[in-house]
């Protein structure tokens, strides 16, 4: 069967570890990642280009005009958006590409790419969360205050996901979405065309055989 290119998407709460989750993922199972654009400061360590394309709002804005972005959103002051034309380029070859994006943009994907795989990684519960959004160090209380409040209102999209998974053991995580991924991929219904041609093919085998 000729494999189509999945597209998955994966969103989770703000400190849940979703882009380590997602890190694994690329080093483990070598998907396609398509790496988001912003206009929020880099944090310690982060390259421009390898973890995000860091862009000034007026940047941000002119690739919004020129139609340059699958989904774009504003989360906690900041923009976020996919480039379009990396990933229609991998998905033209057959390969997996996995979006790490908010709820915002996952739900505009999905408009757009019906057969997407959504995946929401969630903490094991609230507490877990907080302390990991505390254990960064990288922001005031008054800005993790504001990510947990947007968590709170995350919970509503959450039903819109095909699957959550829980991060508590990275690892584990880890092999779960995996998982969940390969799974989609044997769905019948994205193998319309082998379906078909294997009617074709026994059709004409049977008629060879009767004449």
């Amino acid at each position: 069967m000729n494999k189509k290119g999945e597209l998955i998407v994966i969103s989770g709460f703000s400190g849940v570890g979703k882009g380590t989750v997602v890190k694994k993922l690329i080093e483990k199972y070598h998907y396609s990642l398509s790496v988001s654009a912003t206009t929020r400061a880099p944090r310690p360590g982060e390259v421009d280009g390898k973890d995000y394309h860091f862009k000034t709002v007026e940047e941000f804005r002119n690739l919004i005009d020129y139609n340059g972005f699958i989904e774009w959103a504003q989360y906690v002051e900041n923009y976020y958006g996919t480039p379009r034309k990396y990933v229609e380029d991998e998905l033209a070859k057959g390969n997996d590409v996995i979006l790490e994006i908010e709820v915002q943009g996952a739900m505009h994907i999905k408009e757009q790419y019906p057969d997407a795989v959504l995946i929401f990684i969630t903490a094991p519960n609230a507490k877990t969360l907080q302390e990991r959004l505390e254990g960064r160090g990288t922001e005031e209380g008054k800005v993790i205050a504001k990510r947990l409040k947007r968590a709170y209102e995350e919970t509503d999209d959450m039903p819109q996901y095909d699957y959550l998974v829980v991060n508590d053991d990275l690892d584990t995580c880890v092999d779960d979405v995996h998982a969940v991924i390969r799974a989609e991929s044997f769905k019948t219904k994205k193998h319309n065309d082998y379906v078909n041609n294997m009617k074709e093919e026994l059709f004409a085998i049977r008629k060879e055989i009767l004449s």
